[in-house]
């Protein structure tokens, strides 16, 4: 009996609680945006992107499969006049285990543990939501939509000034892992940076070097989404298909990272960006080191 009153006094002391672990976090669950023309915005994500719109909480859902989708808010107006990227949020298989892992790390929820989901500030003030995996029903039980040139979301992109700082968030607390890192120029190596899921194959890519003031345009380009697909004439016919109106609409290219792309923008300059799975030439600047997305991936 002393034995056992002797541990439990021990287990009370701080430091030698045990600490809770971290749960799965399989992979990104949504990009969230504001828009200053929702009629506009409408368009382009339900008509030329081809996804299914639902409405909740104030807020447009357009589902891309049963665990991903795009949100885009009409209320309020942009906090800020140049950017327009409000979230990214990001899949986990126990959300309540999750928050407690965090704030055993000194990360306080931001947003409270709702229906589901609860949101943090990373170190740059980037609000990062995280999702009990289908507790979105009106995304978990809708059907897919047959206009949709994707059916995957494989990274989102943010603008990123202080690696160190954002690296001790989102690698040494919630275990992001290293996938590639590539630039312009051969010699600039540190423009992207991307980190896989821990559990996964989605990335989060810090876009660095953005400058002290960003035009709306740079931020658009900066803080971004890229819907996946298998090969590019598909994405081209599709949004063919879907009335896509602009040179944009069928201008491929070779990406640093030798995947081919297609960028289109939206009506408040956020760009998405069509990209293979995997590449089709080798990369620049560094090797790929972890695996690549494929459309059957377990966020599907």
């Amino acid at each position: 009996m002393k034995r056992i009153l002797l541990l439990a006094c021990l287990l009370s002391l701080p430091g030698l609680a045990q600490q809770p672990t971290r749960p799965p976090i399989t992979g990104i669950a949504f990009a969230r945006f504001y828009t200053t023309d929702p009629a506009a915005a409408q368009k382009f994500y339900g008509s030329t992107l081809g996804f299914e719109r639902k409405e909740t909480d104030g807020m447009w859902l357009y589902p891309v499969n049963h665990t991903q989708w795009i949100e885009v808010l009409t209320t309020p107006p942009p906090p800020q006049p140049n950017i327009r990227m409000a979230a990214v949020a990001f899949t986990t298989e126990d959300v309540v285990q999750l928050e407690h892992y965090l704030e055993a790390h000194n990360v306080k929820p931001d947003v409270p543990l709702k229906n589901g989901q609860f949101g943090v500030r990373d170190p740059e003030g980037n609000l990062v939501i995280f999702v009990q995996r289908n507790s979105e029903k009106l995304v978990a039980t809708g059907l897919a939509s047959p206009l949709a040139t994707s059916t995957r979301i494989i990274h989102v992109g943010f603008i990123v000034t202080d690696r160190d700082k954002e690296d001790a968030f989102w690698q040494k607390i919630l275990g992001f892992r290293p996938y590639w890192h590539g630039g312009p120029k051969d010699d600039s190596v540190d423009n992207w940076v991307s980190l896989q899921v821990p559990n996964g194959t989605d990335w989060l890519e810090y876009m660095l070097n953005a400058g002290p003031d960003p035009s709306l345009r740079q931020a658009g380009v900066m803080d971004h989404f890229s819907l996946g697909v298998s090969r590019m004439n598909d994405a081209v016919t599709a949004l063919a298909r879907n009335h896509c109106e602009g040179p944009n609409c069928t201008k491929t290219q070779m990406g640093r990272d030798g995947k081919v792309q297609l960028n289109l923008f939206d009506p408040d300059q956020t760009r998405v960006e069509f990209m293979e799975f995997a590449p089709t030439q080798e990369p620049c600047c560094s090797p790929f080191t972890g695996k690549h997305p494929t459309p059957g991936d377990q966020n599907n």
